[in-house]
């Protein structure tokens, strides 16, 4: 049975420099593990600036909350691996 595909999504803001950051460390880490990625800009929704606004960059892996302000490299790679 093949493993189940995560996804990862960086919850951002335009002009937002930890947000930047936090694209690049998801970038290379997805890109490492063969995990899609994409990136959201919370400012688009209201929903979304309402729940992260405050909070970006959060991090989504499968829909769920991962993580905020920077990357935990070593909790985000754990959580892919899995």
């Amino acid at each position: 049975m093949p493993e189940e595909q995560h996804t990862v999504v960086v919850m951002t803001r335009v002009g937002c420099s930890a947000c930047e950051k936090a694209e690049q460390d998801v970038e290379r880490i997805c890109g490492e593990l063969g995990v899609p990625w994409s990136a959201a800009d919370v400012d688009t929704d209201p929903e979304w600036r309402a729940e992260y606004g405050d909070r970006v960059p959060v991090i989504l892996v499968d829909g769920d909350e991962h993580g905020y302000w920077s990357v935990d490299e070593e909790r985000l790679r754990s959580a892919l691996r899995s």
